[in-house]
């Protein structure tokens, strides 16, 4: 193979992970699959979360007042935090449904526009999530670079 052939397959491969294409889509929505689970796992995942987002921003919690954000433990809590996942479980379901991804984002949007969730917040969700996700995933866990960009497509639509 000639310089020019590997130069160009590697520009191919960088281009390829530069953003939340297929593969990325597929990897990711199959690692999530596998972390959200069903039942206990979810909580305990859920529970690893919320307090990591809380660990790194702490004024977090004053948009889960309303749910007892100060106990997560609580059941109050627990439920909102289900229904939570649950939207990032859609999002992360319909990655390869522009369409109808675009039709969740823009709901989610309005939602969170009316809380005045900025997209900071999201930020700390996301960097919570790229660092609890290889906890509960271990060597299974491939590809931070698949989640940025695809959590990236799914915040970018929530905070526009």
């Amino acid at each position: 193979m000639n310089m020019y052939t590997i130069l160009l397959l590697a520009a191919c491969a960088a281009m390829a992970s530069a953003d939340c294409g297929t593969l990325q889509r597929l990897l990711v929505k199959k690692e999530w699959s596998t972390v959200f689970g069903s039942g206990v796992h979810r909580e305990k995942f859920a529970v690893k979360l919320w307090r990591q987002v809380f660990s790194m921003d702490p004024s977090m919690r004053g948009f889960f007042e309303n749910v007892n954000g100060d106990d997560i433990m609580s059941a109050k809590f627990q439920a909102h935090s289900q229904r939570v996942l649950g939207g990032l479980d859609m999002c992360i379901a319909l990655l390869d449904d522009e369409a109808t991804l675009n039709a969740e984002l823009a709901h989610l949007k309005s939602q969170h526009d009316a809380m005045g969730i900025a997209a900071e917040n999201f930020d700390v969700l996301g960097e919570s999530l790229l660092y609890v996700l290889p906890d509960f995933l271990e060597a299974n866990f491939h590809d931070s670079h698949a989640w940025k960009d695809c959590y990236a497509v799914i915040k970018s639509g929530i905070t526009g």
